[in-house]
């Protein structure tokens, strides 16, 4: 069963993937995937990079740079999103994670998050349907709270019979991680 956990920006939940991660990666759990984390200059928010749980960095989003050969410009208020590093980081993690979908055992897929940014990426929404349409990818992964208009992707996998989602608030986070992680090990 996939886990989507919807989540408010400022809770801690890149702390939780990176937790999450963590201990099921020391549980022999096969797991890969990326999340998202804030960049920062002289304390102040300058956009977005995505974060393969390898380590690697590649860029989400930047306070108004904008794209200078023509394309279409992708805006969330004041950040521009970059479709085209985004895709070539992110997509090449997630097909793989495709590829080894052929062994005996699960493995698990962080993709955090499938959000207004990243669903940009038409290639994005087509490779998430294949993936939770797999029988070898257990699917953890982050959704936007309901605010504004809807995003089709996320309401969804939100309503979604096969997904479980948690709640997760800055009360409950710390209290979250283990059935987090009881959770994914239960769907592998």
């Amino acid at each position: 069963m996939p886990l989507a956990i919807p989540v408010v920006s400022g809770i801690g939940k890149t702390t939780l993937i990176h937790k999450a991660s963590e201990a099921l990666k020391s549980s022999g759990t096969p797991i890969d995937g990326f999340y998202t984390e804030e960049v920062r200059q002289g304390g102040k928010r300058i956009g977005f990079d995505v974060v393969t749980l390898s380590g690697k960095h590649g860029i989400l989003a930047r306070i108004g740079i904008g794209q200078s050969d023509g394309k279409h410009e992708y805006r969330v208020g004041q950040y521009v999103v970059d479709i085209s590093s985004f895709e070539d980081f992110v997509l090449p993690t997630l097909d793989c994670m495709l590829k080894n979908g052929n062994s005996a055992q699960k493995s698990v897929c962080v993709i955090d998050e499938i959000g207004k940014m990243e669903l940009f990426s038409q290639k994005l929404i087509f490779v998430v349907h294949k993936i939770f349409a797999s029988s070898n990818a257990v699917v953890f992964g982050t959704i936007p709270v309901p605010k504004g208009k809807p995003l089709p992707l996320v309401e969804e996998i939100r309503h979604r019979q096969d997904v479980k989602v948690l709640n997760i608030t800055k009360e409950n986070r710390d209290t979250m991680l283990q059935e987090i992680v009881t959770t994914i090990r239960n769907c592998i």
